[in-house]
């Protein structure tokens, strides 16, 4: 299912903000990222994704931008009068203050707000806030996603209705499918034995196999049985999905046997039409927590 939560806050350090995003899975895939040295947090969060979600792939991120003055700079001193005096014996003369500048990008000689991050990690109190507030982020993808799941409900019941339709419409063509195989049977029979050696008997015998294994009756019955379970599943709630998506392919197993024993076009039509709305349940399924 899919969803967006963004949570910010302020405190005297600076403002932080969280965003939780989910797109479609067919299992639950949490993926974290964080401001270095805040490591700590990414358990607590994948724990409380776990208690509230089943399915889906969640992408949470936290972003911390620090206050003016709050992190300070330091700077070695040492390690940049070194490289000056490389750069000064390469070149032959004194670095430029644009040289000095470029040897200030070199690792390690800047040290900007890293440090500062670490010491919030190491503060509880600001650990409990930004848990809280991944907390309150959770929760509101949640909310976004249930609301996402209703409309999904009047949607899925929708396409449970049409499969009924569709079904009922389906036994009433499959009544005449012994009289059509009957009646196919009779005129190869007229072309291929037209001495009328074949025995009566015999004809009605094969007919009646024939007709035999072209009852769709239990396929008929089964997609009723699957319509009932789905309108079950869906009353019940969260979570569904995997039950959906198993159903999904049992209604379409049905559907596939129907269309292989129809003995007529009208009777195939419907078993397409059937595999059509159950496509369509099946891609909506996928959807659901």
């Amino acid at each position: 299912m899919t969803g967006f939560a963004r949570v910010t806050g302020e405190e005297g350090w600076g403002s932080w903000a969280w965003e939780a995003k989910s797109v479609n899975g067919r299992s639950l895939d949490v993926r974290v990222n964080y401001p270095p040295g805040c490591e700590a947090l990414e358990r607590d969060v994948k724990a409380m994704a776990g208690e509230r979600f089943n399915r889906g792939s969640l992408q949470v991120s936290l972003r911390i931008d620090m206050a003016a003055g709050a992190g300070g700079v330091t700077i070695d001193h040492a390690l940049l009068g070194a490289l000056a005096e490389a750069a000064r014996k390469a070149a032959g003369v004194e670095p430029t203050p644009e040289a000095i500048a470029t040897l200030m990008t070199f690792k390690g000689v800047v040290e900007t707000s890293g440090a500062t991050l670490r010491d919030l990690a190491a503060n509880e109190a600001v650990m409990a806030a930004l848990t809280a507030g991944a907390r309150l982020a959770l929760d509101q993808l949640g909310d976004g996603r249930r609301a996402e799941g209703a409309s999904l409900t009047a949607m899925l019941s929708g396409h449970l209705d049409e499969i009924e339709a569709l079904s009922a419409q389906a036994a009433t063509l499959a009544v005449t499918q012994p009289g059509l195989i009957k009646a196919k049977l009779q005129k190869q029979l007229d072309e291929l034995d037209r001495d009328g050696r074949v025995d009566a008997e015999r004809f009605a015998a094969e007919a009646a196999l024939s007709a035999a294994r072209a009852d769709v009756r239990e396929e008929l019955d089964r997609l009723g049985a699957h319509v009932k379970s789905g309108r079950d599943l869906l009353k019940a709630g969260s979570p569904a999905g995997r039950k959906l998506d198993f159903l999904a392919q049992e209604l379409n197993r049905e559907a596939n046997t129907l269309c292989s024993k129809s003995a007529s076009l009208d009777l195939t039509n419907a078993g397409l039409s059937l595999k059509g709305v159950i496509d369509q349940f099946k891609e909506q399924s996928a959807n659901v927590e």
